[in-house]
């Protein structure tokens, strides 16, 4: 029954059923033969074969269409994500503090710090990846992906 539920509800992404895109035709449930409807009432056998095989003609076309609906649905939704992103980018020289859930190995508590430096930007790795270096002179030994970093403005 979940399946069948699942099978005949129309989708947000390319707004057609499921079934509609396997057998080109609508399904009709047990329970809409049952209650008097316009689409059951006007049913007959010599007509269905007809209207069935316009449909599975029309399959590829319909498949198109729902194809073109799913790939502008995503690209909505990819342009929704990309506004909310902002982009980090650090320079050598820059002096940046570090994510401490990144990088801690003993659990510090709730009120730990969250952020630890400041540290000084040494080499852009490319791919958002930096290498840093500690006050003292020392290199931190592992790189630092740019969403585990936060710019300080010393």
């Amino acid at each position: 029954m979940v399946l069948w539920a699942f099978r005949t509800t129309p989708k947000g992404s390319n707004r057609e059923t499921p079934f509609s895109l396997v057998y080109g035709s609508e399904a009709v449930i047990i329970a809409e033969i049952a209650v008097p409807m316009q689409h059951v009432m006007e049913f007959s056998e010599e007509t269905n074969e007809i209207h069935l095989r316009e449909n599975l003609n029309l399959l590829e076309e319909r498949r198109c269409i729902a194809a073109i609906n799913e790939a502008s649905n995503k690209q909505n939704i990819s342009k929704y994500y990309n506004w909310r992103i902002h982009e980090r980018s650090f320079h050598p020289s820059d002096y940046v503090w570090y994510n401490n859930n990144a990088s801690r190995v003993e659990d510090l508590g709730k009120l730990g710090p969250n952020w630890e430096g400041p540290y000084e930007v040494v080499d852009a790795l490319g791919n958002e990846a930096y290498n840093l270096k500690m006050p003292d002179g020392k290199f931190v030994l592992r790189t630092w992906h740019a969403t585990n970093l936060k710019k300080i403005y010393i």
